[in-house]
C-alpha cells in the first residue's frame, strides 16, 4: 500500500498536497476508494481516498496506529563528513536502521572540506534520500539531516542526550558496557576516514563521554556508523 508522509495525524480527514497529490493523482493513478496510510508523528493512519486532483488529495482517515517500525529510542547520529558518495549511503542506510538524526560535523582529518554554499546544496539531496530511505523502510518519520558542526558544538549537542557513543579506533569500552536502554535518546560520533585526532579524543573524553571499541578490525567510515547504529538497536530491544 502506498505510504506518504503528513506533518501530523489529526481529525477525520487529512489533504494531502504538492508533489505527493500530484504523485497519487498522475503517476499511482489511484482512484477515490483506493486506500494508502499515511504517516505523522508515529502515527500510521489507514484512509480512503475521498477527493482526487493532482494539486490536493483527500483522505477520509480510517484508523490509526503507533507506527510498529519505530523504534523507542532515539538515536542521534554526528558523522564527520566523508568524501565521495560515502555520506549519501550513511544516511539512507541510517533511516533503514532507524536513526531519528543526522547531523554532519567537520573534524580535523576530515579530507572533504565543502564550504557552507555548497553543502547546503548537498544537504538538500541528503534529506531527498532520507525521505526515499523512510517511505522504502516503513519508517512514520522522516529524520532529518542536518550541519555542519564543528566537532565542539556536536558534543554540545550530543551532551544533552540520555548517552553518548563515540567509536574510537584506538579502543574503549564496549557497547554492552553503557547500559543503554529503550526509551532513551542516545548519541552517536563517527570520525572522519582517519579517525579522530588526538586533541579531539581529549575533546571527548573531557566532556566525560567514553570511548567505544569497534572490535579487532578497523571499519570504513561509512561502515562504521552502521554497524554502531545496529548494536544500538540490538542492545535496546529494537531490531
Amino acid at each position: 500500500m502506498p505510504r506518504f508522509f503528513v506533518d501530523s495525524i489529526n481529525g477525520e480527514s487529512i489533504t494531502v498536497c504538492g508533489a505527493d497529490a500530484s504523485h497519487i493523482a498522475l503517476s499511482l493513478r489511484m482512484r477515490v476508494g483506493e486506500q494508502v496510510t499515511l504517516c505523522g508523528g508515529g502515527i500510521d493512519a489507514l484512509c480512503e481516498l475521498t477527493s482526487i486532483t493532482p494539486e490536493a488529495v483527500v483522505c477520509r482517515v480510517i484508523e490509526t496506529c503507533p507506527s510498529s517500525s519505530e523504534p523507542d529510542v532515539r538515536l542521534r547520529l554526528f558523522q564527520a563528513v566523508p568524501k565521495g558518495e560515502k555520506a549519501e549511503i550513511i544516511v539512507q542506510k541510517a533511516v533503514e536502521l532507524g536513526v531519528s538524526e543526522i547531523t554532519f560535523m567537520l573534524t580535523e582529518r576530515c579530507i572533504s572540506r565543502p564550504d557552507a554554499k555548497s553543502f547546503a546544496k548537498k544537504l538538500n539531496r541528503y534529506n531527498r534520500i532520507a525521505l526515499e530511505a523512510a517511505k522504502q523502510s516503513g519508517r512514520s518519520i522522516v529524520p532529518e539531516v542536518n550541519g555542519m558542526l564543528t566537532l565542539a558544538q556536536a558534543a554540545e549537542q550530543a551532551a544533552a542526550a540520555d548517552s553518548v557513543v563515540w567509536c574510537y579506533e584506538k579502543g574503549g569500552c564496549t557497547f554492552s558496557s553503557l547500559g543503554l536502554t529503550a526509551g532513551s535518546t542516545i548519541a552517536l560520533l563517527i570520525g572522519s576516514e582517519g579517525g579522530f585526532s588526538d586533541s579531539e579524543a581529549e575533546l571527548l573524553t573531557g566532556r566525560g563521554f567514553k570511548p567505544v571499541s569497534m572490535g579487532s578490525r578497523i571499519l570504513r567510515c561509512e561502515t562504521a556508523p552502521l554497524a554502531a547504529a545496529a548494536i544500538i538497536m540490538n542492545l535496546t530491544g529494537n531490531m
